[in-house]
């Protein structure tokens, strides 16, 4: 067996080695949160009497999670506004279809 001579730098040959300089690979700025997407908001949407329009609030939040997850951040909040404001008026409209209902059942015709 050979004995490394005694002012061998191999501590310093390591140093150099690309697979140790991890440095360099680290990014410089912070990674960005994920925009919000309100998929949980566009579900729920689709328990209300509005059909068509909380489905496109659905579809809405799929494709914000996919244009994130592809890595576009504008986009991805775009489409996550977008299905907000859909689910949103979903909601209302929901609502209203309810009341009415509720009033036009509830009332006696005399």
């Amino acid at each position: 067996m050979s004995a490394l001579p005694p002012g061998a730098d191999i501590k310093r040959a390591l140093e150099n080695s690309p697979e140790t300089n991890i440095e360099d690979e680290l990014p410089d700025e912070p990674p960005q949160r994920r925009p919000k997407s309100y998929l949980l908001l566009s579900i729920l949407s689709c328990f209300c009497p509005a059909y068509p329009i909380n489905i496109v609030a659905f579809v809405f939040a799929v494709m914000a999670l996919n244009s994130y997850n592809q890595g576009d951040i504008e986009g991805s909040k775009r489409l996550g506004r977008n299905a907000l404001w859909i689910a949103a008026i979903s909601i209302i409209i929901g609502l209203v279809i309810g009341v009415y209902c509720i009033v036009h059942f509830t009332t006696y015709a005399i």
